[in-house]
Order: structure tokens, then sequence, then C-alpha cells
């Protein structure tokens, strides 16, 4: 049987960025169902209201969306159910410490295939304020607007 390689992402949580501060990020693999794998390899989830928690020195994977897959039956899984993740007991505690630090959270970024695994990046991230938010949409619009002026002064030669 063939092996799979190289990196498949199945989902992507665009908003953590624009909500979130992340300070570090970790890959950490998933438990899985049969009819899970499935579904992710169609490439459906939702990431957008999940979130990771760490209890009893294991961690956690809460609110992610898998749908269910289209050809199970009576095996299907449940779409919102809480997964574990598998994660190095170093960094198990190393995310506890930051969590219960106070005014951090654990969010997950990225799902991916990894070599045929199923991964989840997850980051330690600190909630954005409005006005930050604002800051960061008008320094990226900055950028922007000023690598436009380059390429177009550039361009002409001058």
């Amino acid at each position: 049987m063939v092996k799979e390689r190289g990196e498949k992402v199945v989902a992507t949580n665009r908003r953590a960025h624009h909500d979130y501060a992340i300070e570090k990020t970790y890959e950490a693999g998933l438990v899985l169902t049969g009819t899970e794998v499935k579904s992710l390899r169609q490439g459906r989830a939702n990431l957008a209201d999940g979130y990771a928690y760490i209890d009893g020195g294991e961690a956690f994977l809460d609110a992610v969306h898998i749908p269910e897959y289209s050809q199970g039956h009576w095996t299907n899984h449940a779409t919102k159910r809480t997964r574990k993740l598998l994660l190095h007991k170093d960094e198990i505690i190393k995310l506890s410490h930051a969590v219960s630090a106070g005014g951090y959270t654990l969010i997950p970024l990225k799902l991916y295939f990894s070599d045929g695994r199923a991964k989840v990046e997850i980051g330690v991230a600190k909630g954005k304020r409005e006005y930050e938010k604002r800051q960061t949409i008008r320094e990226r619009e900055d950028k922007r607007e000023a690598e436009r002026a380059m390429r177009t002064r550039n361009r002409l030669g001058e």
C-alpha cells in the first residue's frame, strides 16, 4: 500500500489571526473514529468555534465541527464531540501553565493531514481588543499601499 506524503490542509481558522494575537503554535495529533477520518479526507471541517483545553493532564479539542460521513450509516460519529489531542507531556505542561497564567486560550489554527496522519495546529493566543484589530487592519493596508507604490515606481524605471 502506498503511503501518503506531504501535507494536505483540510481546514483553516482564518478568523483566529484577526481575533487573537498568536504567541506560539504546537502540532498535535487527533484521536478520531473511522468516519471522522473519511469525512476529513473529503475536505470537510469547520474550526470557527473550536477551542482546546487541558483537563487532568490531557489535552482536548472541543466544538470543532466535522460533518457526518456521506456514505456512513449507523456507525457515523457525533459532529461536535470532544476529541483528545495527542501531545507530549512537557508540551501539555507548558500549555497548561500558559493558560493558567491568565489571558491566554488555546485555539485550533489549522487541521491537516501530514504524511497521512490527521494533525491540528494549536495556537496559544491572547484575545485582541477592538482597537488592536483596527490597528492591525490599518498596518496591513499601509504595507499593501507602500508595496503598490514601490511596484509602480519600479515599473516606470525612476
